[in-house]
């Protein structure tokens, strides 16, 4: 997608559920190992009770919309924030999605808000993500 077919208050969204297995591969590739993500006895006597996801695994969404979709091949990262706000669990449907919130044409840059929801339209992560286009 070029720069100047970018509209304010446009966005795009993809749906994944995430399993178990692939939260013990992203385990292996990112170290992060912590038994919250990782050892099923151990998750049952924390807040949540159960196993989650690793908020990094889930927010990689992000990265896959703004990388290969919207605005696509060629976007470069240049900041992201985000605040995680449920947790997510592993075979949980979880929503991506990122909207145009502002315009930079001197730069070619685009602020995106960004997004995670849980079935029920829930907000599991939010922030935003600065993105410079070719």
């Amino acid at each position: 997608m070029r720069f100047d077919e970018l509209i304010i208050g446009q966005s795009h969204e993809m749906h994944r559920v995430f399993t178990q297995q692939e939260v013990m591969d992203f385990a292996k590739l990112s170290y992060d190992t912590n038994p919250l993500h990782t050892d099923e006895e151990f998750a049952k006597n924390t807040q949540f009770g159960q196993l989650i996801v690793p908020g990094f695994l889930t927010a990689s969404l992000f990265s896959a919309i703004i990388g290969t979709r919207f605005p696509g091949f060629g976007s470069i990262y240049l900041n992201q924030n985000m605040s995680f706000r449920k947790p997510v669990f592993p075979g949980e449907e979880v929503t991506a999605r990122v909207l145009v919130k502002e315009l930079y044409p001197e730069k070619h840059r685009v602020l995106l808000e960004t997004v995670c929801l849980d079935a029920n339209q829930q907000v599991l992560i939010e922030g935003t993500a600065l993105v410079k286009l070719p």
